[in-house]
């Protein structure tokens, strides 16, 4: 049965201590406030800083949620205030001296991420640093030490997930505390959730979709505007939509390592990015375009999760729900009880993913109120 649902900002349609955490604190309202560690301070990590600034009152307003920043670390220090750091001034400190280790009064020039979270007490660590889809460093040593120290964990770097996220998930368990990472996968808008919350009680027994704006979008503008491969990554690196190295996005392996975060996370399998074929799209030709356009069709970067993992480019019809333009991302979700459902958004952003991030804190937030009330 096809459904057709538009809300406003996406678009669904049819077809240390092991133990030592917020858990054992006082049960009060002390549990409003969240004490976090952010690591990582480019786009993203300052986004989330500018969101939870300017929705200071609403969040505690609505949600009984105080979300307070007791350290920063960048790649040249951290600077630190167990009373909580002025947001405003780290945002300058960052745009006048490249770093927040400039602080007079808070500053620690060369102090590491892993000092910073082993030594500074905190509910929650936000862990917003580059991805490494190689080793997954340094991202999982940061998860690791947060975990040991009695830490929850929000991050939006792919690399740990996909290399290791059953056994991440494991030690967050061990250790009873979160981990979350919605951000990962769609950016801001909430594809992992969809599975999880709004198909909850029901067997997903397939997942396709475009899961990289970038690709999506140089295949767009083949489609269009009849234009090389070349023609149309110099347009989206002149546009910031890819990377000046952009291997990362057109062979493949971003969307790969979201694959496997959607298959660990939402069918429950046990796989790497190692598990998945990946083809990306440098040998899409404006002549495989074209053929296809003239059959009705369109190509584009499809990952699938069936009896196999895999990311490749794909020829499909242009009614297909999954045939979105420009930058978009699009996921189908196939399930033994509601059928077919198309989940469509913007699947990067700076302001996207940090409110992805402030989802998951309040997830979290809530989990544990839950878990103090019985």
């Amino acid at each position: 049965m096809t459904r057709h649902i538009r809300p406003r900002l996406l678009f669904i349609k049819g077809n240390g201590n092991r133990g030592d955490s917020i858990y054992k604190r006082k049960q009060s309202t002390e549990w409003t406030l969240m004490r976090i560690i952010l690591v990582g301070w480019g786009v993203v990590g300052q986004s989330f800083a500018q969101i939870i600034t300017s929705r200071k009152g609403e969040l505690a307003r609505k949600y009984g949620f105080r979300p307070r920043i007791v350290a920063i670390v960048d790649k040249k220090g951290a600077a630190i205030n167990p009373k909580g750091l002025d947001l405003e001034q780290m945002l300058t400190l960052k745009k006048e001296k490249g770093t927040v280790s400039a602080s007079s009064q808070h500053g620690h020039p060369g102090m590491s991420a892993l000092e910073t979270i082993e030594s500074v007490e905190a509910e929650a660590m936000v862990e917003v640093t580059p991805t490494n889809i190689e080793t997954a460093e340094p991202g999982l040593s940061y998860i690791k030490a947060a975990f040991r120290t009695g830490k929850n964990v929000v991050t939006t770097n792919k690399g740990p997930l996909a290399l290791a996220l059953p056994a991440l998930t494991e030690l967050a368990d061990y250790n009873k505390v979160y981990l979350r990472f919605s951000g990962t996968v769609g950016a801001g808008t909430p594809i992992l959730e969809f599975a999880k919350n709004c198909l909850q009680g029901d067997r997903i027994v397939s997942i396709r979709g475009i899961l990289n704006g970038t690709t999506n979008y140089i295949l767009s503008q083949m489609d269009e505007k009849h234009i090389t491969f070349d023609e149309a990554l110099k347009e989206a690196q002149a546009l910031g939509y890819a990377e000046a190295d952009p291997t990362m996005d057109v062979d493949g392996y971003d969307a790969a390592a979201k694959l496997v975060i959607m298959a660990n996370w939402i069918m429950d399998k046990k796989v790497t990015i190692k598990d998945v074929k990946i083809r990306g799209i440098r040998d899409v030709s404006a002549q495989n375009i074209e053929a296809a356009s003239a059959k009705g069709c369109t190509i584009k970067l499809i990952g699938s999760i069936e009896e196999t993992l895999k990311v490749e480019p794909t020829q499909i019809a242009k009614h297909d729900p999954l045939a979105v333009d420009g930058a978009l991302n699009a996921v189908t979700f196939v399930s033994e009880s509601a059928g077919e459902q198309t989940i469509i958004g913007l699947g990067a952003g700076g302001t996207e993913t940090a409110s992805a991030v402030l989802r998951d804190l309040l997830d979290i937030k809530q989990n544990i109120a839950n878990k103090m009330i019985t």
